[in-house]
């Protein structure tokens, strides 16, 4: 899972990649505008992980992974849109998720590039470039095949057309392509495209200190915006979340604690991703190795094993499946197996959050 975090100058998304990723990145570096990147790949925690580990005491503890990307800010010049470079829009285009970073805090020392904090008229301004990104593509393509289509007769084409004038009339509402509910076959067309409008989007409004505990408030000016499928509105002082970042978990409680914080943001921001990308994630156990494999929710066992190495996929024979919560109130396969809770399931198995599996193959 690739995470882009994408925002206007001065948003705070350096400032929120290093609450994400503990990192240290100088939140400085993007002012001038340069096209440059930061990246970092991060652990997700899992306390089933660290259970079973405790159950077979391996040599190695693998973690599911997300990686989390910095994006150079949107940049405005002489005060309207500019457009957004190519290289840029490619870039994101190739994202999983987008992680769009508003800022709502007040600074006098850091004035906003607008001149006032608006986080409701910033998303606009960042969808409008979405949105016209996504639909000179869409008409790009339209052109091209007003042209073959009719004349042919082709009904992967005629069929084609048909949905993207659809996607257009959507577009020139200003509406995000995740309004539409896609069947597989229409999915399966544009995914090529990788269109920006319909890539899941997590939405982080980024409140001052002061503001911590109206997170409500802030989130009610977005009610919209979390009404269109696939999209997620939270709040987050990103500020507080880096500072905790930094410190060891002893401390990193007690500040929580302090500051009347649950935990930290970054966990709630993966797990938000994880339900926006509909993903879950299945474990394989044993004396050299406990690992945690991320799927998509939906994906069956053949699948799955290829995820694993993809001799596992090409041999498959069947898959040994025992619950976490099994395998745990067991505390061991033997004892699962003795009870009737390991089952043997083929290769159209749909794998659940939470699955130990064992693939048995052969090449």
């Amino acid at each position: 899972m690739i995470v882009g975090i994408v925002g206007l100058p001065l948003s705070g998304k350096t400032t929120l990649f290093n609450a994400l990723t503990g990192g240290s990145v100088a939140v400085d570096k993007f002012m001038g505008g340069k096209r440059e990147t930061h990246r970092a790949v991060v652990n997700v925690p899992d306390e089933r992980l660290e259970r079973l580990a405790e159950i077979f005491q391996p040599r190695k503890v693998t973690p599911a992974t997300v990686e989390y990307v910095d994006m150079a800010p949107v940049q405005r010049e002489g005060g309207s849109r500019s457009g957004l470079d190519d290289e840029f829009l490619g870039y994101i285009r190739t994202l999983d998720e987008l992680l769009i970073v508003l800022r709502a805090f007040e600074d006098e020392a850091v004035p906003h590039p607008l001149g006032d904090v608006d986080p409701v008229r910033d998303f606009d301004e960042l969808m409008a470039e979405f949105l016209l990104s996504d639909l000179a593509i869409v008409e790009n393509r339209i052109a091209r095949l007003e042209k073959t289509a009719h004349k042919t007769k082709n009904e992967e084409e005629l069929f084609e057309l048909e949905l993207l004038s659809r996607f257009r009339t959507v577009l020139e509402e200003n509406k995000p392509l995740r309004v539409l509910e896609l069947a597989p076959e229409e999915e399966k067309v544009v995914r090529g495209y990788a269109f920006l409008t319909l890539k899941p989007t997590l939405v982080v409004v980024n409140i001052g200190e002061q503001d911590l505990g109206q997170e409500e408030a802030w989130l009610d000016r977005f009610a919209d915006v979390m009404a269109v499928p696939d999209t997620r509105v939270t709040a987050v002082c990103a500020q507080i979340e880096a500072e905790i970042a930094q410190l060891d978990p002893e401390d990193a409680r007690a500040f929580l604690e302090d500051m009347n914080l649950k935990e930290p943001a970054r966990l709630r921001l993966i797990r938000d991703s994880y339900e926006l990308l509909g993903l879950v994630n299945f474990f394989t156990a044993g004396e050299k190795e406990v690992r945690a494999w991320t799927i998509r929710r939906g994906t069956r066992a053949k699948e799955a094993a290829g995820v694993i190495h993809s001799d596992l996929e090409r041999g498959f024979i069947r898959a040994e499946v025992v619950p976490y919560e099994d395998l745990v109130r067991l505390g061991s396969f033997a004892r699962c197996r003795e009870e009737g809770v390991l089952r043997l399931e083929g290769k159209d198995y749909v794998v659940r959050d939470g699955d130990v599996i064992t693939v048995r193959f052969g090449v």
